[in-house]
Parts: structure tokens; sequence; C-alpha cells
């Protein structure tokens, strides 16, 4: 099956519902400025996000959207959806609730059949709050699902918004404990078996087994724990791991090679081991279709965006790969302006507060939500996206 390249052709009802949206996103400006500004002044961790969570549910509520808070029995978790009957498409909201906002908008002025679906969606960064959406059922039926993600502007051109294409690897992370004898470490020695000796054993055979990985692949890890007192044989040693690859059966392999050089360590050692998966992401795969039609919406709004295909594989992962196993999505990528600072660092974190990060993040809603919409809209172009989807998923 050959992946789309061209698109259904707009309509000009495709361009009432752009002005209605573009409208939208202006008349919703000052709200959304606020809900950013809290937002980024109340930073929160994971599964923590009260601030963020309630001030958000607020917004929606005082635009007249029914929101279910705390949804899915996630305390920090919310959904909100409107319109009836056709097509299911939702936004992941982390937490920025612009893009879905227009698309009420445009559903109101149009009267036609599909609905959008706001999805609040913690825990990204650690431990994968959409893995847990996904379980309790909240992609269910949904059809297509969009997001964004803001880089530093200085990967790309000054005149470039950012990509529409997006691929990360999938991740899967894991926490060995070895299990020995505590002893005097001068008294007794010998009656003790040492958990550390196991860790540091498995440490440096996987540290040589990173000379046979693939250039894409990626293990990473620390020591945990490896003791109480310099004078005891530890009989407790945790170590922490991640590894990464292209994806999510690649990082299944990997990861079992990692483990075997632990089971082998502590078989050494004559220690006991035990192996407790914390959290697998899979690597994003980006639906091509809802790609173009982003492209294709920005550039209709006077501004460049790359939809760069061939691009390299970015070298860090996300739940929303896990979304993307389970129906078509997408995940954009722009760029903020942020002195060269990355994502994850403290000076990228100032530049997202900033007022022209904000603006950047509002076009980048308004091209999604002009995306969104003719999903909604368009059946040569919903099509298209199942195809991709379904090429994707031939490629298990």
């Amino acid at each position: 099956m050959t992946l789309v390249t061209e698109l259904p052709s707009k309509s000009a009802t495709d361009h009432e519902s752009s002005i209605t949206m573009n409208q939208s996103i202006i008349n919703h400006r000052d709200l959304l400025w606020h809900v950013n500004h809290e937002i980024f002044s109340n930073p929160e961790i994971a599964y923590e996000e009260v601030t963020a969570h309630d001030t958000l549910v607020a917004a929606l509520q005082g635009e007249g959207i029914k929101v279910t808070p705390h949804a899915y029995g996630i305390q920090t978790a919310f959904e909100a959806e409107f319109g009836s009957g056709g097509r299911v498409l939702a936004f992941n909201v982390e937490y920025d609730a612009l893009p879905g906002l227009a698309v009420v908008d445009a559903l109101k002025q149009s009267d036609k059949a599909g609905r959008v679906r706001l999805l609040g969606t913690p825990a990204e960064e650690a431990i994968g709050g959409k893995i847990a959406l996904i379980e309790a059922g909240a992609y269910a039926d949904v059809e297509a699902c969009m997001m964004m993600h803001p880089t530093s502007q200085s990967v790309y051109p000054d005149d470039v918004l950012g990509d529409a294409f997006d691929k990360t690897l999938a991740i899967s992370g894991f926490r060995v404990t070895f299990r020995g004898k505590p002893a005097h470490a001068a008294l007794a020695p010998w009656k003790g078996v040492n958990a550390l000796d196991a860790a540091v054993l498995g440490y440096t055979s996987v540290s040589a087994l990173r000379q046979q990985l693939q250039p894409d692949e990626r293990i990473h890890g620390i020591i945990a724990e490896g003791g109480v007192a310099a004078n005891i044989i530890p009989d407790r040693a945790v170590l922490e791991y991640g590894v990464r690859a292209p994806s999510l059966a690649g990082a299944e392999a990997l990861q079992e090679r990692v483990l075997n050089c632990f089971k082998v360590a502590a078989q050494a050692t004559g220690c006991e081991i035990e192996a407790e998966i914390l959290g697998v992401y899979a690597d994003l795969r980006t639906n091509l279709s809802i790609c173009r039609a982003f492209q294709q919406a920005i550039e209709g709004m006077g501004h460049k965006m790359q939809c760069n295909v061939d691009r390299e594989t970015t070298p860090a992962s996300t739940d929303q790969g896990n979304v993307s196993y389970v129906c078509p999505s997408f995940q954009g990528i722009f760029g903020i302006p942020s002195e060269n600072a990355f994502p994850h660092t403290a000076g990228f974190a100032q530049g997202a507060g900033s007022i022209a990060s904000f603006e950047r993040c509002l076009l980048s809603a308004e091209g999604m939500a002009i995306a969104a919409y003719r999903f909604l809209m368009d059946d040569d172009l919903a099509n298209e996206v199942k195809k991709n989807f379904q090429h994707q998923k031939s490629l298990d």
C-alpha cells in the first residue's frame, strides 16, 4: 500500500470554517493567555496537575461545554466533548484547549455531524497518563487524535514554524532488584552474598553490550541503591534502566538482552533477582495524511511548515506513541524562541512562558483546528487517514 502524498482539494466550506476558527482564536486569546499564564506559573508534577486540571475545566465550562472532571478514574484527567453523530476526533490537551474550542465554534456554525473531544492527559513525562486513558477506553471510538509539542526554534530556519512530521523512539523502563545476604565486611565477609557486586557486574556487562547496539538504539541506567554502610555486605541493590529502539518490538527485544546481562550477574554472585517493568512508551507512528492536512492548513494561513518524512528519529519518547498504535495520530512540532535552549532545560522553560511563544502556539492551534475540521467534514480525507493507519498496522 502506498502512503498518501496528495490530499483532496479544499472546498468553499473549508474557507468559511477557517474564517470562523480564526475568529474563534481571536475571541479566545485573552482567555487562553490567562490559562497559559496560570499553568506556567504553577508547575506541577505527574498526576498532581491540580491547578492545570481545575483551570482548564473551569475555562471550558465557562464556554458552555460539558466537561467531565477527574475522568476515567484519573484525578487530574478530564474529558470534554461537543457535537453529535459522524466521526470522532480527539485533541490531547497537555494542557492547551484552544484548537478544541475553535473546532467547537465551527461545528456550532455548520450544524453538521461530527464530534470533537478534548482529553486532559496528565503525566506524559514520567508515568504515561495516556496509557492509563487507553486502558480505560478513552480512545476506543476515536478515529483521529491530534496534539502539538514545542521545541527550540533554533532547529528550524527563522521563517519556518516547525515540522508537521515527528517520529520518536519506543522506550521500556524497568527496575532490577538484586537480593543477597548481609554480613559484617570485616568480621565475616564470607558469610555474605553481595548484592552490590551483582549490580556492578550487571552494569558493566550492559556497558559492554552497547558496543553491539544499532546506531538508533539506546540504553541508559543508574544504580539507585547499593547498600547502607561501607562495613556491611549489601543484601540489596537496585538498578533502574531504560532501553530505546525505533519500534516497540525492537525495544522489547533490547530489553531482553539487557535483562539477560542482569540474570547472569545474579547467577555469578549467588544473588536472587527481581525485574519490574515500570512503563512502556511505543514509538510514535505519525499519520502522514493528517500531517499533510496540517501542513496545508498552516501554509494556507501564510506560514511555512515542514513535513519532513525523511527526518531522523527524535531520540526521545512519548506516550502519544501508544495512542498512535490504537488510532490514527498526529504530533506536530513547533519552534519557540528559547535562545538555543532545548526541552527539559531551565532556559527552555523560561522561553515557553513568553508572549512570543504563546503567539506561535496560537498559530499551531489554528492549523490543528483547520485540519481537524477538515477531517470531520471530508470523507475523502478521512478515508486516506484510515488507509495510512491500516498500512502502519500492517508493519507490526
